[in-house]
């Protein structure tokens, strides 16, 4: 065996028993060798660097501003997770809180929607591998044309499927169609119509929240800006959610005349669980608007977007 395939071998064991939580038995089962090349396999490749094992303190969450945000907004669940000294410590606990107890709620048979953007690929990077075979990830709106980015919609929604042993569906059309009749003709394909019917069925939605810079870091949509969200409606815009622009209190912005092709806005919103992760305090203003607007029910926050939205409040 060459030095490539035996490392290959350490690498699949090291999965199986890290990732896949299975037994030395099993693995030595699976791979046909004896528990005991299975036991200096793993040694190796800890030895060699290919696995690293870190034992981190636990993640503290901020219970007194979570009790001063649930006066203020008693119908979300509002999670706030307490800064590290280090801000990309920080953000990672976020993720990894959240991508933990998202995991664990899961149950057989959910149809989950997923947005674009780098905070569904940096959550969907914190699920532990696993297997999930009933449950299935679809796109709730058309492809955001980020083709040198890893966070297009299509690649996450695949992207989170893999991870999870999950079945996916995507939406072969994009974010932004601005001919009429050719959006309302799209809903009509059959490749489409599949994926459009799972808005009735939806339980989950994971999304990021956007403003006007996200949207003007895709070409396609920067040249189309004014036709997407008009000049005299800019100043208004908060943020954006579900590929439509809102405003601080959490209204839509000229609704009916967003050239957005997706799920039924109203199917979307009726889904028992919305869930968006935020660790950047730049989005502190989209976040405000979407607890107004109950755009969403679940937000994962780090301690200094909550402590943001906190003074947003007093103003």
């Amino acid at each position: 065996m060459s030095d490539f395939n035996h490392q290959e071998l350490i690498i699949a064991i090291a999965q199986c028993f890290y990732y896949s939580r299975n037994s030395i038995s099993e693995i030595a089962k699976q791979f046909k060798i004896s528990r005991y090349y299975v036991e200096k396999y793993l040694d190796e490749a800890t030895n060699e660097g290919l696995v690293n094992i870190q034992i981190n303190a636990p993640i503290s969450r901020q219970r007194t501003m979570e009790r001063l945000f649930k006066q203020i907004f008693p119908n979300e669940k509002i999670i706030i997770v307490k800064d590290a000294p280090n801000p990309t410590n920080t953000t990672a606990n976020v993720f990894l809180y959240a991508a933990q107890e998202i995991q664990h709620s899961l149950t057989p048979n959910e149809v989950i929607g997923l947005s674009w953007g780098e905070t569904i690929y940096d959550l969907i990077q914190h699920f532990n591998t696993a297997d999930y075979p009933n449950i299935l990830f679809t796109q709730i709106m058309g492809e955001n044309m980020k083709y040198n980015s890893k966070a297009g919609s299509m690649r996450l929604v695949e992207m989170a499927a893999n991870r999870l042993g999950a079945k996916y569906q995507t939406m072969v059309a994009p974010l932004y169609v601005f001919n009429d009749q050719a959006r309302e003709l799209w809903t009509k394909e059959p490749a489409i119509k599949p994926t459009l019917a799972l808005g009735s069925s939806l339980n989950l939605i994971i999304c990021s929240l956007g403003n006007l810079e996200s949207l003007e870091t895709v070409s396609t949509w920067k040249q189309e800006i004014d036709r997407i969200i008009p000049p005299s409606a800019r100043k208004k815009v908060a943020g954006l959610l579900y590929g439509r622009p809102f405003d601080l209190n959490g209204n839509f912005i000229n609704e009916k005349d967003i050239p957005v092709f997706s799920m039924p806005i109203k199917q979307i919103l009726k889904t028992p669980k919305k869930i968006t992760v935020v660790t950047n305090k730049l989005k502190a203003e989209a976040t405000l608007g979407a607890m107004r607007g109950q755009l969403l029910n679940t937000f994962y926050l780090s301690e200094s977007v909550a402590s943001k939205i906190l003074i947003l409040l007093k103003h």
